[in-house]
C-alpha cells in the first residue's frame, strides 16, 4: 500500500515542500530515507498533520496508528495559525499512507511504539470507517535497517505484501474514499537495488479527465444531498407515470376499449415496463453508477456510439417533455377561467402566458437546489395521492344529481355493458397508443443517478415498486370507471323512463330510470366515451381532482426539467460531442448544471410559445421508447458477450426477456406512429455515425468490446479448423519496421496492399537489457500510434540478442493460428557497405531464415532510403507524447538536401499515384506472388489510375509465342494488363564499366584465397563469413552478370515506373557468401525507381479455377 496514485508527480514535490513549512523545527524531520527512495515512506510531519484534524475521534486512522512518540510530534506540527489550513490540505494529500518513517531526532522509543488500542492478535483491526476509508485500518509497522524499508506486519511477519482492501479497486479520486495503490509486482520482484517504478492501473480503471474531475468533485464536497430510494426514486417514477392521462384519458380508454380490453392495454404497457425496468435494475447493480441516467447505463454498456446518441435525443426529449406538461397544466388553467368567464386575451395566447409563468417558477425550484425540488415532488405527490383516493371514495358515493349524468355507482349491468369494446372511429392499437406514454416516467429516478445515495439499492427497489403500484391503480381506475358509469348520457333529468316504457328498453340506464337512447344519432356531453372530466364528476369533491391534475402535470413538468439538464451534463463530461463541452461544468455543493438548466428552459419555452404540441408529442414517446429498447438490448448483449465483468447483483432478469423488451419497445414505437419511429431510428443512426466516425478517446469497458472479443475468438478458432485454400490466400506480412513511424515509406506501401485485405505486423527488436515495462508501454503507444494513423496493422516489439534472434522468434510465434504473417517484409540496407559487415551477415540470414520457415520475402528499396529516425528533433516528431507523425523544420537546424529528400521520398506512397505505371518483372515462377501483389495494390483507390505492365524473359525466336503465352495465363487469372514485353536479351552480358563496377564494389570483401595459405584462408573465412571466395565468385559468374544486365534493362524500361515489383534473386543457403547476395542485390536494385523485391515460397498463391 502507498500513497494514492491521484496526486501527480509535480503535486507530490509541492506538497513535500509545504510539508517542510509546516515543521516547526528542521530537527523534527526525520532521518533515513526520502520519499523519492520509496514510495512507502512518507514524511512524517505530513502523516501527523492528518491526525491532527481526525484525533479527535476515537477511531481517527492517525491516532491509533502512529507511535505515541510521533504524537507528540503531530501536535507540534500542527501549532501556529495556519496549521488548520496547512492541516487539512496535508490530509487531503496523505492520509491514506500506511508506512511511518522513524520517530523524531532524539526520541528513544522503538519504531513499533505501543501497541494501539483495539488492536487483536498482533495483526491488523478495521475501523468503525473502515469500508470508506483510505488505510482501512490499523497496522503494525517494522523498520527494515537493511533496505531502509517500513514493512507492514501482516499476518504476523514483515512484508509489504498487502491484504485485499476496497481502497485499491476504486477509481481515482472515487466519492466513497481515495484509490490506494498495491504493492506493484516490481516493488515485490525485482532486486532489491533496483528502483521500483510505478505501476499504471488495470486496464478499465483509469478515469477519463471528465470522469476524475467529476469525482474529485463529489470526494471533496461537503454536506452533499443525497436520495434514498423512496425520495429519489419512488416517489418521482410514480410522479411521472401518474400523469394527465389517469385524470382526463383513462375514463374515455375504458369508454373506447371495454374493461377487458382496456386492462389488457394496461397490462401490455407493464409489461413493456417491467422488463425495462428489471434490465435497468440488472446494468444499475453492475457496478458503482454515476450521474447520467439511462445516458450513462447505455453508454457504459454499448459503448459510447449507441450511448452518445441515445444521451442527446433522451434529454432533448425530456426537455420538450417539459413543454408538453406545462402547457398540459395551461389549458387545464384556461378551461378554469374560461368556465368563470375570465380570459385574458385568447386562449392560445392564455396558455403561453401562463405556461410561460409556470416554467419560470418550475426553474427557480430546480435552481434552488435539489432539496426544494425534492420537497415540492414530496407536496404534489401527496396533492396526487388524495386525488386518486378522493376518486375512488367518490365511486361510493351515489348522488341523484349525478345521475342524469351517466353515474349510478357500481353495478354489474353497468359492468357487464362496458366490459366489451365500443369503438367509434378508434382502434385498438390506436388507444394503446394513445395511454402507453403514460408509462414512460419509469426512468425518472435513475436520470438522478448521481444524486443517490446508494443507486445500486435505489434504483431497482424504487423503480420496480412505482410500476407495480401505478399499475395497480391504473388498473383500479379501468375497473372502477367501467363498473358504475356508462358510456354515453345526456345530461338532462328529463331523460327518464316511466315504468310502461321499462320493457322496450335494454340500457344499463334503464335500470335506473333513464333512457339516453337519443345518443344513438347524436354526440352526447357526457359518459365514458364523452366526457373527460369523468372523474371530477365522481369524486367526493371536485376540485381536488383538479388540484390532482395540476400535482400531476407540475410534477412530471419538474422532473423532466431535472432530468435533462442532469443527463446532458453526464453527456457532456465525456466529450462525446465536444462542441457541448461548456454544459459539463456544475455549480454549487451538489454540482448542479446551472447551464443545462437554462438550455433547457430556453426549449421548453421555445415549445411552449408554439402551443402546438400534437405533432412533437409521438416523437417525444418514440424517444423514450428508443431509450427503452437499447436498455433491454444492452443486458441481452452484456449477456451475450459473456464477459467476465457481467456480475450484476440484481438477479432476476434473463437475456431472452430483455431481448423480447427491446423488440417490444420497437414495435410499440411503430404501434404509436409510424413515421415518428422512422424518424427516430434515422436520428439514432444519425448521432451513432456521427460520433463512431469521431471516436472518441473513451474506454469504458463495454458490452461491444466484449462481443467483439468473444466473436474475434470464436471465428479464429473457427478458421484454424479449416484448411489453407488457394483462392483465400491473403499476404500476411511481419514488416521489419523499427518503430513504425522510423521507416514510414516501408509501412504505408505494404499497407496499401494489406489494408482490407490481409494482415500487417510491425516488428521492432531492442537488443539491450531487458525493460519489459518499457516493452509493454511502446507496445501500447505505439499501437495506439498506428490507429490514429488510420494503419490497419499490429505493431509487436521483441527484446533479442540480435536481429536474427528476434526474426527468430517473430517467425515461429507471431500471429495466432490462421491469422500468422506469411510474408516477411524488409527494407533494403543502403549502409550495407559502411558499417559492421557482420550486421550483413545477419541481414542475409533472415532472408533465409524466412525461406527455412515457409515464408515468402519482399524488400523494398528507394534510393533516398528509407529510415528518417535520425532527423529526429530536426525535421520528425516523434514525441510520445503527442503520438502522432508530422514533420516541422527545426528554427535552429535547417534539413540538408540529403535529408529533405529523404522526408518526401517517404511520404510518397501516401499520396495519390497519378497516370503511370506498376512494373511487374515476373521472371521466375514462385507461385504469384510476384504477381499477387502489384494486383492488389492497382486495386486501391491511390493507385487506381496506374497500369500493369508484365516483363518476362524469353527466347528471342519464341517471343510472340512467349507474349500470348503469358497473356492467356494473365487473362485466366483475370489479372488486368497494359503490356507485356518478352525480354530476349537477358543472357546478353552486361556492359564492361557496369562489370568492373561490380568488381569493384565486391574488392573489400573478397578473401583471395589462392594469394595465403590455405589454413590461414579457412581461419579468415571462419572469423569472417561473410567474405567471397574466388571459386564462389566464378561458379556463379554467369548468375552475377545476370544482375547486371537485369539492372541495365531496368534503367532502359522501366526508369518512370511508379514501382518496380520484381522477382528477387535466390542464393542457395551455405554456398553463396552474404556479400556476393548483398552485391547481387545492389547490383540488381541501384539507381531505380521505387523496387520492389519479391520472393515467394513458391506455393501458388493464384489460381484459374472457381
Amino acid at each position: 500500500m502507498s500513497a494514492p496514485s491521484s496526486t501527480p508527480p509535480a503535486q507530490a514535490e509541492n506538497a513535500a515542500l509545504e510539508n517542510e513549512a509546516l515543521a516547526p523545527d528542521s530537527g523534527l524531520r526525520p532521518p533515513g530515507p526520502t520519499p523519492s527512495q520509496s514510495r512507502f515512506q512518507v514524511d512524517l510531519v505530513a502523516e501527523a498533520a492528518g491526525a491532527g484534524a481526525d484525533d479527535k475521534s476515537p477511531s481517527s486512522d492517525a491516532s491509533t496508528t502512529l507511535p505515541s512518540s510521533e504524537k507528540a510530534t503531530s501536535s507540534a506540527a500542527t501549532e501556529g495559525p495556519d496549521a488548520g489550513a496547512a492541516t487539512e490540505e496535508a490530509k487531503g494529500r496523505f492520509r491514506v499512507v500506511n508506512f511511518a518513517d522513524p520517530s523524531a531526532e532524539g526520541t528513544g522509543a522503538p519504531p513499533e511504539g505501543a501497541p494501539a488500542e483495539g488492536l487483536q492478535n498482533g495483526d491488523t483491526v478495521m475501523s468503525e470507517t473502515s469500508l470508506h476509508s483510505s488505510t482501512g485500518g490499523q497496522h503494525h509497522y517494522h523498520y527494515d535497517t537493511h533496505t531502509n524499508t517500513y514493512y507492514l506486519r501482516t499476518f504476523g511477519h514483515n512484508t509489504i505484501d498487502a491484504v485485499p482492501n476496497i481502497d485499491f479497486y476504486r477509481q481515482t479520486a472515487a466519492p466513497l474514499g481515495e484509490k490506494l495503490i498495491r504493492p506493484t509486482l516490481s516493488e515485490l520482484h525485482d532486486e532489491l537495488d533496483k528502483e521500483p517504478f510505478e505501476d499504471g492501473f488495470a486496464n478499465g480503471e483509469e478515469l477519463t479527465p471528465a470522469e476524475e474531475a467529476a469525482a474529485k468533485e463529489a470526494a471533496d464536497s461537503k454536506g452533499v444531498v443525497k436520495f434514498g430510494w423512496i425520495k429519489g426514486v419512488l416517489v418521482r417514477c410514480m410522479l411521472n407515470i401518474w400523469g394527465v392521462m389517469l385524470f382526463i384519458r383513462m375514463s374515455w380508454i375504458v369508454g373506447q376499449a371495454g374493461i377487458a380490453l382496456s386492462c389488457v392495454i394496461v397490462l401490455m404497457a407493464t409489461v413493456v415496463t417491467t422488463i425495462t425496468g428489471l434490465s435497468t435494475s440488472a446494468i444499475a447493480t453492475n457496478g458503482f453508477v454515476r450521474g447520467g441516467g439511462a445516458y450513462y447505463l447505455i453508454s457504459r454498456s454499448l459503448g459510447p456510439e449507441f450511448g452518445g446518441s441515445i444521451g442527446l435525443i433522451f434529454a432533448f426529449a425530456n426537455a420538450v417533455a417539459v413543454a408538453m406538461y406545462v402547457v398540459g397544466f395551461a389549458e387545464t388553467v384556461v378551461d378554469l377561467l374560461a368556465g368563470v368567464n375570465a380570459i385574458m386575451t385568447d386562449e392560445t395566447n392564455d396558455i403561453r402566458i401562463i405556461g410561460t409563468i409556470t416554467v419560470i417558477l418550475l426553474l427557480g425550484i430546480s435552481v434552488a437546489g435539489m432539496e426544494w425540488e425534492a420537497k415540492a415532488q414530496i407536496f404534489l405527490l401527496f396533492v396526487l395521492v388524495t386525488a386518486i383516493i378522493n376518486y375512488f371514495i367518490g365511486t361510493f358515493i351515489t348522488v341523484q344529481s349525478k345521475a342524469p349524468m351517466g353515474f349510478f355507482g357500481y353495478d354489474g349491468s353497468i359492468m357487464w355493458e362496458n366490459m366489451g369494446p365500443d369503438f367509434r372511429e378508434q382502434t385498438f392499437f390506436s388507444v394503446f397508443s394513445i395511454f402507453f406514454p403514460a408509462a414512460t416516467g419509469i426512468l425518472a429516478g435513475a436520470n438522478i443517478s448521481g444524486d443517490l445515495a446508494d443507486p445500486q439499492l435505489a434504483i431497482p427497489r424504487g423503480t420496480l415498486l412505482a410500476i407495480l403500484i401505478t399499475g395497480i391503480v391504473y388498473l383500479g381506475v379501468a375497473v372502477s370507471t367501467g363498473s358504475c358509469i356508462v358510456r354515453d348520457a345526456t345530461g338532462s333529468i328529463n331523460d327518464t323512463i316511466s315504468s310502461q316504457f321499462m320493457a322496450n328498453c335494454t340500457d344499463a340506464a334503464c335500470k335506473f330510470g333513464f333512457d339516453f337512447s337519443s345518443c344513438a344519432g347524436k354526440k352526447c356531453p357526457y359518459g365514458l366515451q364523452n366526457d373527460v372530466q369523468v372523474m371530477s364528476l365522481v369524486s367526493g369533491f371536485s376540485p381536488i381532482i383538479t388540484a390532482g391534475i395540476f400535482s400531476a402535470t407540475l410534477s412530471s413538468a419538474l422532473a423532466s426539467l431535472v432530468s435533462a439538464p442532469k443527463v446532458f451534463q453526464a453527456l457532456c463530461k465525456d466529450n462525446i460531442y465536444p462542441g457541448f463541452s461548456m454544459f459539463a461544468k456544475g455549480y454549487g455543493k451538489n454540482n448542479e448544471p446551472l447551464r443545462g438548466y437554462i438550455l433547457t428552459f430556453c426549449i421548453a419555452l421555445g415549445f411552449i410559445l408554439i402551443a402546438e404540441l400534437n405533432i412533437i408529442a409521438p416523437i417525444i414517446s418514440n424517444f423514450f421508447l428508443a431509450s427503452y429498447a437499447l436498455i433491454n438490448f444492452s443486458v441481452f448483449h452484456a449477456s451475450l458477450a459473456n464477459s467476465p465483468g457481467w456480475r450484476p447483483s440484481f438477479k432476476y432478469y434473463n437475456m431472452w426477456v430483455s431481448l423480447a423488451g427491446a423488440v417490444l419497445c420497437c414495435v410499440v414505437m411503430f404501434v404509436i406512429n409510424w413515421w415518428a419511429a422512422l424518424l427516430t431510428n434515422v436520428i439514432v443512426m444519425g448521432l451513432y455515425i456521427y460520433v463512431s466516425y469521431k471516436k472518441p478517446d473513451v474506454n469504458w469497458g463495454s458490452s461491444t468490446q466484449a462481443l467483439t472479443y468473444h466473436q474475434a475468438l470464436t471465428h479464429t478458432l473457427h478458421l484454424s479448423g479449416v484448411e489453407d485454400h488457394v483462392k483465400n490466400f491473403r499476404p500476411q506480412c511481419l514488416v521489419m519496421t523499427g518503430y513504425p513511424n522510423s521507416r514510414p515509406a516501408l509501412l504505408h506501401l505494404v499497407h496499401s496492399f494489406t489494408k482490407n485485405v490481409g494482415l500487417a505486423t510491425g516488428t521492432h527488436f531492442m537488443c539491450c537489457v531487458p525493460n519489459f515495462k518499457e516493452l509493454a508501454t511502446d507496445q501500447s503507444r505505439y499501437q495506439r500510434w498506428l490507429l490514429r494513423n488510420e494503419t490497419k496493422a499490429f505493431y509487436t516489439p521483441v527484446f533479442a540478442e540480435d536481429m536474427r534472434q528476434g526474426t527468430q522468434y517473430l517467425l515461429q510465434a507471431a500471429g495466432l493460428g490462421r491469422l500468422r504473417p506469411n510474408t516477411l517484409v524488409l527494407g533494403f540496407k543502403n549502409d550495407w557497405r559502411d558499417g559492421d559487415m557482420m550486421n550483413v551477415e545477419t541481414y542475409i540470414h533472415m532472408i533465409h531464415d524466412a525461406f527455412d520457415f515457409q515464408y515468402g520475402a519482399v524488400i523494398l528499396r528507394l534510393k533516398e532510403g528509407l529510415d528518417v529516425s535520425h532527423i529526429q528533433g530536426q525535421g520528425i516528431d516523434h514525441t510520445h507524447r503527442h503520438e502522432h507523425f508530422s514533420y516541422k523544420k527545426s528554427p535552429t537546424v535547417p534539413l540538408n538536401l540529403s535529408d529533405q529528400r529523404l522526408l518526401e521520398a517517404s511520404q510518397q506512397f501516401q499520396k495519390k499515384q497519378g497516370k503511370g505505371t506498376v512494373d511487374v518483372w515476373w521472371l521466375f515462377d514462385d507461385g504469384g506472388l510476384t504477381l499477387l501483389i502489384p494486383y492488389l495494390l492497382t486495386n486501391k483507390k491511390r493507385w487506381k489510375d496506374c497500369k500493369i505492365r508484365v516483363f518476362i524473359g524469353g527466347k528471342i525466336n519464341r517471343i510472340d509465342h512467349d507474349r500470348r503465352a503469358m497473356a492467356t495465363l494473365l487473362s485466366k487469372f483475370r489479372i488486368d494488363f497494359s503490356d507485356i514485353t518478352v525480354l530476349g536479351d537477358i543472357n546478353t552480358k552486361p556492359k564492361k564499366e557496369n562489370s568492373s563496377a561490380f568488381e569493384e564494389m565486391i574488392e573489400p570483401y573478397r578473401l583471395k584465397e589462392d594469394d595465403m595459405e590455405q589454413e590461414v584462408a579457412e581461419r579468415l573465412k571462419n572469423s569472417e563469413p561473410w567474405r567471397i571466395t574466388d571459386n564462389e565468385l566464378e561458379l556463379y559468374r554467369a548468375k552475377t552478370n545476370r544482375q547486371i544486365r537485369l539492372n541495365e534493362l531496368l534503367k532502359e524500361h522501366s526508369s518512370t515506373a511508379n514501382l518496380i515489383v520484381m522477382s528477387m534473386p535466390l542464393a542457395r543457403k551455405g554456398t553463396v557468401s552474404s556479400a556476393l547476395y548483398m552485391a547481387w542485390l545492389e547490383a540488381l536494385s541501384k539507381d531505380l525507381p521505387p523496387i520492389l523485391l519479391v520472393r515467394g515460397n513458391h506455393q501458388s498463391v493464384l489460381t484459374f479455377y472457381s
